[in-house]
């Protein structure tokens, strides 16, 4: 689009075409961070079509969240060389932003196909899956039956120590062995777990439990954890009638407890590996 360079726009006209309400330009008259180019004898104010640039720019980097203090400063002392820096380090800030909303949409992604999916469940079947990806778990060892608040505090350890922002931000659950499985001891859990809501980098992954990818058998219980115990027989017996081994932990998440008011409709997934010849 062209305008005559010497044109001057009415605060109406100028705020119509940078599409802002013109009490905006009122306000960064007023802070004293973009004035009109020239003010008419009845106070009208006028700005010109250069100015744009510098609107555009101060609109950009509200965009961005850069406080109003910020913006007066560069502007005080402009320059590319200060440009640059604080498009640097916004651009890093939206990275960082659009890093942390990728991740939060990954696990609605995941949510929602576990839900999809629990519609379609029948909840007396067991059957066996192929879980094609390895997943690492960050672990709060439980089988030293702690006071419930040191449990918590260990869990908040957790996710403060790899970074996880909220546990809505990932998957987590309880594992029992499956030896004590095998015992019948099923209340005897090894740890509480929170899945890493991405790929953890080299260096945190010694210190996190990794549940490989591989053959698995799985299975629901609906009800209170009451309702486990009965639940493990039958699928001891599914395995036992098979000959399929089970191996390293069972793996135990709540897949409904965000749109269920009792205890008697929560959905429990168990998954346990399955030892392969």
């Amino acid at each position: 689009m062209f305008f005559s360079t010497n044109k001057l726009f009415s605060i109406g006209q100028f705020a119509k075409l940078h599409e802002i309400n013109k009490k905006t330009l009122m306000w960064y008259d007023e802070i004293g961070l973009l004035k009109p180019a020239v003010i008419r004898e009845n106070g009208y104010r006028c700005y010109t079509y250069e100015q744009s640039s510098i609107l555009e720019t101060i609109l950009m980097l509200r965009e961005l969240n850069v406080p109003i203090c910020d913006i007066q400063k560069f502007f005080a002392d402009r320059s590319a060389v200060a440009l640059e820096n604080l498009l640097i380090e916004n651009i890093s800030k939206l990275d960082q932003a659009i890093a942390h909303f990728t991740d939060i949409r990954d696990v609605l992604v995941s949510k929602q196909q576990d839900i999809s999916a629990m519609l379609r469940l029948d909840l007396m079947d067991i059957s066996i899956i192929e879980k094609q990806q390895k997943t690492y778990f960050a672990t709060v060892d439980i089988s030293e039956r702690l006071p419930l608040e040191t449990e918590i505090e260990k869990v908040i350890q957790q996710t403060k120590k790899y970074q996880i922002h909220r546990l809505h931000d990932a998957s987590y659950g309880a594992m029992l062995p499956v030896e004590k499985l095998y015992q019948g001891k099923t209340d005897e859990y090894a740890y509480l777990y929170i899945q890493m809501p991405k790929m953890p980098n080299p260096r945190q992954k010694s210190g996190l439990h990794l549940q490989p990818k591989g053959t698995y058998l799985r299975a629901f219980c609906k009800g209170s954890w009451e309702k486990l115990a009965v639940r493990y027989q039958e699928i001891l017996a599914y395995a036992r009638n098979r000959k399929l081994k089970l191996t390293g932990f069972a793996y135990e998440k709540g897949i409904n407890e965000i749109v269920i008011d009792t205890l008697d409709d929560y959905i429990t997934q168990i998954e346990i590996p399955i030892k392969m010849d």
